[in-house]
């Protein structure tokens, strides 16, 4: 095989990774707990995208007495931690990840 064939293959390669990258971002894949009481949707990267919370995630013993207003609030609230959190996780493993490679970027790596 010569240098040519062997770029191409590689050309080939990373054009499957970014493919296949974009296609797990645009998943979305759910998790629940409590019979349903709590949702959450991930994508296929394993980056959060949103939770849902009922009434009786909140308060079982009387979920009658929670409004919609507080589920939403609290959702939201989640919600802004759980995304800050993934971005600085993902901060931390891009910085991690650039000083193993030198800060040569290698797709599909980080």
């Amino acid at each position: 095989m010569n240098f040519a064939n062997m770029m191409q293959q590689a050309q080939k390669m990373q054009k499957k990774l970014q493919e296949a990258q974009a296609e797990l971002a645009q998943m979305e894949i759910p998790g629940e707990a409590g019979n349903g009481a709590v949702k959450v949707i991930c994508n296929g990267q394993g980056k959060f995208k949103s939770i849902k919370l009922s009434a009786q995630a909140i308060n079982p013993d009387n979920p009658s007495t929670v409004d919609q207003d507080t589920i939403e609030m609290l959702e939201d609230m989640i919600s802004q931690a759980m995304l800050q959190a993934t971005e600085k996780a993902s901060a931390k493993t891009e910085a991690a990840m650039k000083n193993i490679t030198g800060g040569i970027s290698i797709p599909g790596l980080f």
